[in-house]
């Protein structure tokens, strides 16, 4: 039979072991160098990081922004503004090469590189194991980009809200991945037989229900998963845009999806004739969007730039928090040159925001560089501000 002080001290291993996991629930993962070579404006650098704040000053045009797509090249193997590779290669140059070590979540060194040479496939490497397919990186080093070119979310057509809700449900979700990759796979078989049909005057429903039949099952799994995102992520984002207004308004993001109206199966026997005639798919989750809304109006319509600009800020903060708690560690997080047009209080109590525990290695790209030193006057954090000058950046504080 088990004493009071037996009872006691299960209790308190029990309370110590929780305390434990809490403190270590979210551990730190960090970039501690770069080193780029003939990427975009660069002929070489090479860069030490602090693990908390690394500010970028100087002129537009300068290179700021380079170094932030470079870091996010590292974790998504891709360009946050230019999908195609080769023309982020210095000009009349034959390669460019992004190298990164990361501190991980588990105390080890990590090794980065991709390289990208022209004419040839792009070379991504993960402590020089290069990968067969891209896909199995991402998430790995889980990062969030903050930039002006977001608003794209709002003013832009439903397949940049779509492909922003993948991004970052996969960052923590292989299987989602997977699935959408099959999932678009079989939407182009299915959109090649019905252009055949027509060009070969046939109809075969028999052929055509193999690729229904894929398209229900894998777009049934998306759809929940995004369902669920969604469910999980709203409060969170209405959490910070009530940070950064210190108002009253009320934010939301909506779903819309034709697989809230009634079954997929039904929709693909619904729309076949249509189908048929247009020769591709319209109905599914492919044609999924997100309204944004703030007191019950569109923000694309009604917002002010003021309030488009803080509800994607917002967003992206709350990406942030969202993907913490998926992962346990604190992602990368990069801002772009986000502060033009905030006061100069907004951005204090931005930069005090992400000082805090909760938020891990920050990057920050500025014009203002006396803005960002008499910031950190006030603020006590480690940090370190970079001076860029066409191509050339140096460490100066």
């Amino acid at each position: 039979m088990m004493t009071t002080v037996d009872g006691k001290l299960k209790h308190l291993f029990y309370l110590y072991t929780h305390l434990q996991y809490i403190a270590n629930q979210f551990k730190s993962m960090f970039l501690r160098q770069l080193t780029l070579s003939q990427f975009k404006n660069y002929t070489e650098a090479e860069l030490e990081f602090s693990e908390k704040i690394n500010c970028f000053v100087g002129n537009n045009a300068a290179g700021k922004t380079n170094i932030l797509d470079a870091v996010y090249y590292l974790s998504f193997c891709k360009s946050y503004f230019n999908s195609i590779d080769s023309q982020n290669i210095l000009h009349e140059k034959d390669f460019f090469a992004i190298h990164g070590s990361y501190l991980n979540q588990n105390s080890n060194d990590d090794k980065v590189s991709c390289v990208q040479k022209r004419g040839q496939k792009k070379s991504f490497r993960l402590n020089k194991k290069e990968y067969d397919r891209l896909a199995d990186h991402i998430g790995k080093f889980p990062l969030v980009m903050i930039s002006p070119y977001d608003r794209d979310l709002i003013n832009d057509g439903s397949d940049v809200r779509r492909k922003y809700v993948d991004g970052v449900i996969s960052q923590f979700d292989h299987f989602y991945l997977t699935d959408l990759i099959d999932y678009n796979k079989s939407l182009l078989q299915r959109n090649a037989l019905l252009k055949y049909f027509v060009e070969q005057r046939t109809f075969d429903q028999v052929s055509l229900q193999v690729w229904d039949d894929k398209l229900v099952s894998l777009g049934d799994a998306l759809f929940e998963k995004r369902k669920q995102f969604l469910q999980e992520f709203n409060p969170l984002f209405e959490e910070y845009y009530r940070f950064l207004t210190g108002g009253n308004e009320h934010v939301e993001i909506v779903y819309e999806s034709q697989l809230n109206i009634m079954p997929f199966t039904d929709l693909l026997i619904e729309a076949v004739d249509r189908d048929r005639i247009l020769k591709y798919t319209t109905v599914g989750i492919h044609k999924d969007d997100l309204l944004f809304k703030i007191d019950g109006y569109r923000v694309k319509k009604y917002g002010s730039q003021g309030q488009q600009k803080t509800f994607v800020i917002a967003i992206k903060l709350a990406q942030f928090e969202f993907t913490r708690r998926k992962k346990s560690f604190k992602p990368i997080l990069l801002f772009d040159d986000i502060f033009d047009k905030l006061d100069d209080n907004r951005v204090e109590q931005i930069i005090k925001l992400v000082s805090e525990d909760n938020f891990g290695q920050v990057f920050i790209t500025d014009t203002q560089r006396q803005r960002i030193e008499r910031i950190f006057k006030d603020v006590d954090i480690d940090h370190r501000i970079f001076s860029v000058v066409e191509g050339t950046v140096n460490h100066v504080e």
